[in-house]
């Protein structure tokens, strides 16, 4: 028993014979006959009363059948549009992750992009660490993930959406807010803020510390980067932050970058999601908003 058998025995029904059932399925009137035929070989009974030729009254087994193949052929015309909604994203759904930096102050953008375009997707977003990310996305937990450490994992695509770099703030009216440059061992007497996640950025200011054999104090560790800045803004400490996170702070003022000679760290932002599963429709056109974005 398939669709084509089910839809043929719909149609001579609601058309009153095999003949005008063909021409409304576009088949012939033979092979509408013939699939009455084996639909009533396989369930054993007859579909149609044949004591008065030419009239189509069904029998109980065809009445069961007939409201059965209604429902059946009904559920795969919905289903079948609501593919078609999805493919030309008049609804979905895209779950996407980032960590901090990036989903503060590089995701939104995206997000808005994307929105504006497809205003019925509906979007997930999740922060968490890179390390953690990755795993996200080889469970399927998410869609696509920012990181800012490329996966060395063959399941895993990569694209480099942005380049980023590490850099030292300190309030306007700080000591070293007026430096043309400071070298790392200028830093020992400085008290520190920094993030207390474990991450490439930190790891790579501690080593630059220790290859100087300068002091790195750190008075206070932090869980978001927001409340980082604020303390910075409040004079009460110095900061190593990615760049991106307080581009608007320095174009207003509020914060002030110092060059540092002895240290440098740039990562790059990259777009990941599973090689070896076909993005969702949704899934696809976030990447290539993402993509146009990131060329511009």
């Amino acid at each position: 028993m398939d669709l084509s058998q089910l839809e043929m025995l719909v149609a001579t029904v609601e058309a009153g014979g095999v003949q005008k059932a063909a021409e409304r399925v576009y088949r012939t009137q033979p092979a509408v006959s013939m699939a009455l035929k084996k639909l009533e070989d396989e369930l054993g009974a007859p579909l149609f009363d044949r004591s008065n030729r030419g009239s189509y009254i069904l029998t109980p087994t065809g009445e069961l059948l007939y409201a059965s193949a209604k429902r059946i052929l009904r559920m795969r015309d919905e289903a079948v549009a609501e593919i078609h909604d999805l493919q030309h994203l008049h609804f979905g759904r895209i779950r996407i992750g980032a960590n901090e930096s990036t989903s503060s102050y590089l995701v939104p953008k995206f997000i808005h992009a994307f929105r504006q375009k497809f205003p019925d997707i509906m979007i997930e977003a999740y922060r968490q660490n890179s390390a953690r990310l990755i795993q996200d996305i080889k469970d399927g937990t998410v869609d696509v993930a920012f990181v800012s450490v490329s996966p060395e994992d063959k399941q895993i695509e990569t694209f480099a959406v942005k380049e980023d770099e590490l850099v030292l703030i300190v309030n306007p009216g700080h000591r070293l807010a007026g430096s043309a440059e400071v070298h790392i061992r200028d830093l020992g007497t400085e008290t520190f803020i920094a993030h207390n996640v474990r991450s490439r950025s930190r790891d790579k200011v501690v080593d630059a510390f220790c290859q100087f054999e300068t002091p790195l104090n750190i008075s206070m560790e932090i869980s978001t980067l927001d409340t980082i800045k604020k303390l910075v803004a409040l004079n009460l400490g110095i900061a190593f932050v990615p760049l991106m996170c307080v581009e608007d702070e320095l174009d207003r003022r509020e914060l002030v970058r110092v060059p540092v000679s002895g240290f440098g760290y740039k990562r790059t932002v990259w777009l990941v999601h599973r090689r070896s599963e076909a993005l969702s429709a949704a899934a696809r056109e976030f990447k290539k908003t993402v993509v146009m974005l990131s060329t511009l």
